[in-house]
């Protein structure tokens, strides 16, 4: 059983990619997998520490507007369709799963073209423009939102819900374990702000912009900067050590979760997760992602009054009041955190993994 996996760019695909993996792997451990990504992005690093190979090829998206990277770009993309055929070649995959993102645009036509099945995850409500591209190829597309129809051919959908991380969904980390791991206190109010794998500056200003009040007032903040802002940010820990951690990533996410009682994070891939552990969340959709659909999922949970939305433009002003207002309101709280929940969909990698293993090329 030979499965090739494509797609990343971000934690939001690269991690519903491993995933869908594992959850075949538990099914059949035999099971061989090759994964294709883009080089120099996240799933170059994520991939192998999960254990499965990876080949990288020189892919990115598209400027929209004239600049002279939208010049190289079909260079890119030839290239990146010529190691995909070889790279597919050798192989010999009997399915592709495609989970968005630059990499799997090329790797996932090209094995079509070569007669391999094709299955879609396509995390937003707004879907990305490679799965948009790709959607025609599909054998089936695992969709997370309703009214996906507009996109994709109605016969081909499935709801599946996001896939995440099984540590996520299982979650058996006490309180108390997760506040030693953080060297916090388990019965203090927590909040936890995470911008992704790379940051998000909206969020780390707004932050930066109110966060003595929050800790003034007795909180905790775990906060998770990026890599890129670490250093513009860590010296902020001073004199505040036994109540603010600055770092650039959470290794231990199972624990963050446990211990937040409030979730400050942006709306790709992080809400499926967000809805599986049920808490009060204060989402800011990122205004640099395609077809601004970070916004259209936000809008998706605040219509079921699920999250509280607050823009970057307004994260100076907004940001640290909502947070503050949220840990004074244990009622609002409770309603986010019961909404939310409620729309979980825990068994996501496996209820995809089933639709990827019926789809195997005999």
């Amino acid at each position: 059983m030979r499965i090739l996996v494509s797609g990343g760019g971000t934690g939001g695909h690269v991690f519903p990619a491993i995933s869908i993996a594992n959850a075949i792997k538990a099914k059949h451990p035999n099971a061989e997998f090759f994964f294709i990504g883009a080089k120099g992005k996240i799933e170059m690093e994520k991939v192998p520490k999960a254990g499965y190979p990876i080949e990288g090829l020189w892919i990115s998206g598209v400027d929209r507007k004239i600049t002279l990277r939208n010049l190289v770009f079909p260079f890119k993309l030839i290239s990146s369709l010529v190691k995909s055929f070889f790279l597919i070649r050798k192989f010999k995959p009997q399915v592709g799963v495609g989970v968005g993102g630059y990499a799997s645009g090329p790797a996932l036509k090209m094995a079509s073209w070569m007669g391999v099945p094709i299955v879609l995850q396509e995390a937003n409500s707004f879907p990305g423009i490679t799965n948009r591209l790709l959607g025609s190829n599909a054998a089936k597309v695992c969709v997370a939102y309703d009214n996906m129809e507009r996109f994709f051919d109605k016969r081909k959908l499935e709801i599946t819900g996001n896939p995440i991380r099984q540590q996520i969904v299982d979650l058996k980390v006490s309180k108390i374990e997760a506040a030693e791991h953080f060297n916090f206190k388990a019965d203090k109010p927590t909040v936890f702000i995470t911008g992704g794998s790379g940051g998000a500056k909206a969020i780390n200003e707004g932050i930066a912009s109110g966060y003595k009040a929050l800790l003034e007032s007795g909180m905790q903040i775990i906060w998770q900067t990026g890599k890129v802002y670490l250093e513009e940010y860590k010296h902020l820990e001073k004199g505040f050590e036994d109540q603010l951690l600055i770092t650039d990533f959470i290794t231990r996410m199972d624990c963050a979760y446990t211990l937040a009682d409030v979730i400050v994070s942006r709306a790709g891939g992080t809400i499926a997760e967000l809805s599986i552990i049920g808490k009060p969340a204060i989402l800011l959709p990122s205004a640099y992602v395609t077809e601004d659909h970070q916004t259209k999922n936000v809008m998706a949970l605040v219509e079921k009054d699920a999250a509280v939305l607050v823009r970057d433009s307004e994260s100076k002003e907004k940001l640290c009041k909502e947070i503050q207002d949220l840990m004074n309101n244990a009622e609002r709280r409770k309603s986010l955190s019961e909404n939310i929940k409620a729309l979980a969909k825990p068994n996501a990698a496996n209820d995809i993994a089933e639709i990827v293993l019926k789809h195997l090329k005999k």
